[in-house]
């Protein structure tokens, strides 16, 4: 888990609240995001071993937080800033790597991700190592990242269809207010979940903590951590009141899931 926190991060820029002020390492939320890593797995032909899951704005210091080195693929799940705008420091993989970098996409994200930074796209930008080597395709539909079957799951973030990600028995649902009725069988048989819960209050774009319960229920994984975690949420009190097997997520958490078939 990169980041678990909600576009603002947690402590809240002018904010004097007890979580944003905790002394609690598990209050300090970063963007979301986080890295797949495929441990144990035979090399495969395309060495598929680190799938990041958005670029969010603060993934420099992620990177450097958590030791990532490496990133064979990015799985973008909309185009919303706190998702996007660290795009730019893949160019360090791509130094390190020697290498350009396969990004997935729906159209809507493709399209905005090309708009928004049109440089990376542009044939005629000169390249080098100041600009990020992306090789994007878009996707609407299961596809492998060498042996490895990726599983888009379309949720709703208010109005907006936007992408979970399936990968064997572990979903990632951030940004996520509803699940459409096409979606769920998508996620039959899931283990680790991984799901939205911004508060407790209700909120137009994203789940609330009842509403999160509620599907991490119907979709009866065995381990539910809830993610895109705003200051309202301080971790132990919070945590101390959810169901048994569900959890908020935090920063630099790391989740052994097994990959039997992955």
């Amino acid at each position: 888990m990169l980041g678990t926190g909600t576009s603002h991060g947690v402590p809240m820029i002018g904010c004097a609240c007890a979580t944003c002020h905790s002394a609690d390492p598990r209050d300090r939320r970063t963007r979301p995001s986080i890295l797949i890593e495929r441990v144990g797995q035979p090399e495969d032909d395309r060495g598929v071993r680190s799938i990041l899951v958005d670029t969010s704005t603060d993934l420099r210091m992620q990177a450097l937080t958590h030791g990532v080195r490496r990133v064979d693929a990015i799985l973008f799940t909309h185009s919303h800033a706190d998702h996007i705008f660290g795009l730019d420091e893949v160019r360090r993989f791509n130094a390190i790597q020697d290498a350009a970098i396969p990004a997935y996409a729906d159209e809507r994200t493709a399209r905005d991700l090309r708009r928004a930074f049109a440089y990376i796209f542009d044939p005629h930008t000169p390249q080098g190592g100041g600009i990020p080597q992306i090789s994007l395709s878009t996707i609407g539909g299961p596809f492998c990242l060498g042996r490895c079957e990726v599983v888009p799951v379309p949720v709703l973030h208010g109005k907006r269809p936007i992408l979970g990600y399936r990968v064997g028995p572990f979903a990632y649902l951030t940004d996520c207010s509803a699940i459409p009725d096409a979606s769920w069988p998508l996620l039959t048989g899931v283990r680790t979940l991984v799901l939205d819960a911004l508060r407790h209050r209700p909120h137009p774009t994203h789940f609330s903590v009842a509403e999160a319960i509620d599907a991490a229920a119907r979709i009866g994984a065995e381990r539910t951590l809830f993610t895109h975690i705003c200051h309202d949420l301080p971790h132990a009190a919070t945590c101390a009141a959810l169901p048994p097997g569900v959890e908020l997520a935090y920063d630099g958490q790391v989740i052994e899931v097994p990959t039997s078939g992955v």
